[in-house]
């Protein structure tokens, strides 16, 4: 992974804004959080303390790691903005965040999630595919999470709607400190 030219790299994580029906997930973004800052990366998320990412947020600072949060103006409500993150950017759109988080980051991982964290996921991977960026994208397959995703890109491959190297483009791994190694 390149070291950021602003010094300390960035991976960019992607999650849920809802922590999920038995919060099962809790203690293994807790444990995300712990790694990444132990293995010297700054986190950069989606700027809110709820759910998985307000777990993630939490976690981070109290590791003493390096949290950024980016929140468009229309979910700082609504996702409760934490405020008490190394630096908030409150953006005008969607758009404007994932063009932000990107920008700030070395790398991108998936942790479990809803749309948002679908929609953050394929976009930067288009953007990879299209050359917009070459940073490693990494998805937590916790607990068999992202099995039916891999399995859809598995199919899209079959069917001649996406090319073998595209779909090499990502590494999936059921474990932090694999992804770790993999993007290291």
């Amino acid at each position: 992974m390149p070291k950021a030219l602003r010094g300390m790299p960035r991976l960019c994580l992607f999650c849920g804004a809802r922590s999920g029906r038995d919060r099962a997930f809790d203690p293994v973004v807790r444990e995300v959080a712990q790694a990444i800052v132990r293995a010297g990366y700054g986190i950069v998320y989606g700027g809110g303390r709820v759910g998985l990412m307000g777990t993630l947020a939490d976690a981070a600072l109290a590791a003493g790691g390096e949290v950024i949060g980016v929140i468009p103006e229309a979910l700082e409500r609504a996702e409760i903005a934490h405020g008490g993150v190394t630096q908030l950017h409150v953006v005008r759109s969607m758009h404007e965040r994932k063009a932000l988080m990107a920008d700030l980051s070395d790398g991108f991982i998936a942790l479990p999630g809803g749309v948002g964290t679908m929609d953050e996921f394929c976009e930067i991977l288009t953007w990879r595919q299209l050359g917009i960026h070459d940073k490693p994208i990494g998805l937590l397959n916790v607990d068999g999470f992202y099995d039916h995703l891999l399995a859809l890109f598995d199919s899209m491959l079959e069917r001649g709607f996406l090319a073998d190297p595209t779909r090499k483009l990502f590494v999936a791994k059921p474990t932090i400190g694999e992804l770790l190694e993999q993007f290291a």
